[in-house]
C-alpha cells in the first residue's frame, strides 16, 4: 500500500509535491484524473489521498464520495475553490481537511504529517472484543492473548481500521500482500478462514468477520 495518493491534473504541481513528500520519506503515487484515482485506490489502496477538485473527468467531489464508500482513508482536499459551500460540501462527503490553492508547501506537509501522526501512530486499536497493539504486533481476543502471523495481523488491523465497511477482496489483497506479490488471491481466503478460527467465528454464522457476497469482507 502506498502512503499517499496524489490526485492532481497540474503535472508540474503534482511533481513538485511528490518530490517534497518523498524527501520526507513517504511513498507516493500520482494520477491526473478521477477515474484513475478510483482505479488505483481499488487496486492498491493508500493511507492518505490528496485530492484536487477540478479534474478533467470526474470531479473531486464525486471521487471523494466514491472513495469514502470503500474505506475510511483520510482525504485531504486541495482546491482553488474558496467558496464556503464548496468546503462544506467536501466535509459533508467525508473529507478530513480542505486547503486552498495556492498553498504554502510547508503548511500542506505539516497537515499531512498531522494526519499521519493522529491516524497511524496509535499504539492500540480495539473493536468487538479484539485488541491489537500496533507496536508489539500482539493481539488479544476477548481478553485472551492470541498468536497471529504477520499477514494475519496486518489483515485484521486493516479490517478493524475500516470497521463496518465492506472492503473488496482485491483491495485487501493488494494492501496486505502488495501489488508485486507472487501470492494469489486464494491466499486471502486462507487467511480469512484462519482469522475466523482464531476469532471464534463460525463461517456460516460469523459475528465479527463477515463475508459480503460479491464484494469482499468487513469487520463489525
Amino acid at each position: 500500500m502506498t502512503d499517499i495518493l496524489i490526485v492532481e491534473d497540474d503535472k508540474e504541481l503534482s511533481a513538485l509535491l511528490t518530490d517534497f513528500l518523498r524527501a520526507e520519506g513517504y511513498t507516493v503515487s500520482c494520477v491526473d484524473s478521477g477515474d484513475k484515482a478510483i482505479m488505483l485506490f481499488e487496486r492498491y489502496g493508500a493511507r492518505l489521498v490528496v485530492l484536487d477538485i477540478n479534474l478533467p473527468d470526474v470531479n473531486g467531489f464525486a471521487v471523494c464520495s466514491k472513495l469514502r464508500e470503500k474505506a475510511d482513508t483520510p482525504i485531504l482536499i486541495v482546491s482553488c475553490r474558496t467558496d464556503k459551500e464548496d468546503k462544506l460540501g467536501a466535509f459533508d462527503l467525508g473529507a478530513d481537511d480542505y486547503i486552498e490553492k495556492p498553498y504554502d508547501i510547508d503548511i500542506l506537509i505539516a497537515k499531512i504529517k498531522g494526519i499521519f501522526k493522529r491516524r497511524y501512530q496509535r499504539k492500540i486499536i480495539s473493536a468487538s472484543g479484539v485488541t491489537l497493539n500496533l507496536v508489539s504486533k500482539s493481539a488479544e481476543i476477548d481478553g485472551e492473548a492470541v498468536e497471529l502471523t504477520s499477514k494475519e495481523f496486518d489483515l485484521l488491523a486493516l479490517l478493524i481500521e475500516n470497521q463496518g465497511k465492506a472492503l473488496k477482496k482485491e483491495y485487501l489483497f493488494n494492501s496486505v500482500w502488495g501489488s508485486d506479490s507472487d501470492s494469489e488471491l486464494q491466499t486471502l481466503h486462507v487467511h480469512i478462514n484462519r482469522l475466523r478460527q482464531k476469532l471464534g467465528d463460525d463461517p456460516k454464522n460469523a459475528r465479527r468477520l463477515l463475508t459480503v457476497w460479491g464484494v469482499g469482507y468487513k469487520f463489525v
